[in-house]
This record gives structure tokens, sequence and C-alpha cells, in this order.
């Protein structure tokens, strides 16, 4: 299934909003959007200048919960996440982090942290919205893995709090081996050393990912730790309870996770 002419592949959750016993966190499937192709071609600057409103709209968390992307801006958004703009956003990100985590005093303890979301995050899925063919390839985001080492080197422990389930999909032995793959390091302690905690368990499926990871974040600081920064792509990741010190969005405007 090809990106060509009138066609983008985009995500589209099988979820209804207002329903909290939907399950959000599955790998999405793609989504056709069409439209007449003419229609994009009419006032071309207007639609443009649309979709960036769009965007920065849906960026901003001022369109939640949205399910998809107009009909008039797919071209917009391909162009975007395949072209430079979005690697640029993403470095930007990565360099605020990056500036914030090496001015944070540490206690000594070994209890400050920084917590990663995976997908779109740590781990990029553009292959799959590309062409569903490709399965579970997602390569290391770059700027999010700088951060990563950065954090690493100057003493966070770190943990990944992500929707991907233990009992299905990716595995957290095959989710652990991939992100070491992908990036070339060992040592992400979310997932090897606190597992527990980080992927969904089956008696947490039906729970929306603000109020999932906000738990998690809970027991996080009852254990003492201190979740200095956090890095996600969707805003809840990023809100609720227990929230970091600092955060750090990534954008996506390819998919909502409520």
């Amino acid at each position: 299934m090809k990106i060509c002419g009138i066609f983008l592949v985009v995500s589209l959750f099988s979820t209804a909003f207002s329903d909290e016993t939907s399950d959000p966190y599955l790998l999405p499937k793609p989504s056709i959007l069409q439209y007449p192709s003419e229609h994009n071609k009419v006032g071309g600057e207007e639609v443009n200048l649309y979709c960036t409103s769009w965007r920065f709209a849906a960026e901003t968390n001022n369109l939640a919960p949205w399910s998809t992307i107009p009909a008039e801006c797919a071209d917009y958004v391909k162009d975007y996440v395949m072209g430079r703009s979005y690697s640029t956003d993403l470095e930007r990100v990565s360099e605020e982090a990056s500036i914030f985590a090496s001015s944070v005093e540490f206690s000594g303890d070994g209890k400050d942290i920084w917590v990663f979301d995976i997908d779109e995050t740590l781990l990029s899925n553009l292959p799959y919205y590309i062409d569903h063919g490709f399965g579970g390839v997602a390569p290391a985001i770059a700027p999010s893995l700088k951060l990563y080492q950065r954090v690493v080197d100057l003493g966070y422990k770190i943990f990944l709090l992500t929707g991907r389930k233990r009992a299905t999909g990716l595995s957290l032995l095959k989710t652990s081996s991939m992100l070491v793959s992908r990036t070339g390091t060992s040592s992400f302690s979310g997932i090897l050393g606190h597992s527990y905690k980080q992927m969904l368990s089956p008696d947490e499926l039906h729970k929306m990912a603000t109020l999932y990871k906000s738990e998690k974040r809970d027991e996080m600081v009852k254990e003492g730790y201190r979740i200095r920064g956090n890095s996600g792509d969707q805003w809840s990741d990023l809100l609720g309870s227990s929230m970091s010190q600092r955060s750090f969005k990534l954008p996506n405007p390819m998919y909502y996770i409520p």
C-alpha cells in the first residue's frame, strides 16, 4: 500500500473517545483518506495556511479529541513528517530537554529519573504508516536517542512508560530487544529493570492512556523517585497526576491518543 497521488496512509484509532472501555494502545491500522485531486490545488496558499493552523492546534491540544487528519491536509502532513520540518522540530525538543536535564541538581540517591514514551518518541513507526507491509520495523528517532544518551550520561535513571501490551503485540522481551538493536544501547532500565510497571497488563486494557500513565507515575513517586523529565509525543504521555518537573512534547500530527 504505497503513498501516491491523492492517497495517504494515516493513522485512525478505532476508539470512541467517550468510551473508556475502548483500547487505544494497539499500533493503529492505517486508514486511507481520498479526496478529489483538484480540491487540494484550489487556493493552494489558503490550504497550506489552514493545515499549518490545524497542526498547531493539534499539537497544542486544542483539537482534543480528534480522530483523523482533514482530507485537504493529507499531503501537507505527509510532506511535514517526511521532510526536514519534522526532523527540525524533533531536534528542537531534544535540545531544550537536554538543556534542562543538565541544569538539574541531583540528590545523590539514584532516585532522579527521566520518563520516555516509546512509539513516536524513541522509535518511529513511519515505515508502518508509509507501507503497512513493513510491519514492526521501527527505527530509532535520532534526536530522542541523543537526548536519551545525554540523560543517561548525566546520571538519570530511565523509565520507559508505554501503552504497548505485555501479553499481545510486541512482548516485553521483543520491545527491549528492538530498542537495543535500533539505538545501540542496552541500558533501558525502565524496560529491563522495572518492567512490571511499564507495559499494559491484561487488567489495564480498559484504561485510557492519561489515567494509565498517571497511575504508573504515581507508583514511581510512591517508591521515592523524583520525575525530573518526561518525553512523549502525546499529551496523554505528559498530563495527569505525578507530572514531571518538566515535560517535553514531541510533534505528532498523525494520531491522537486520549
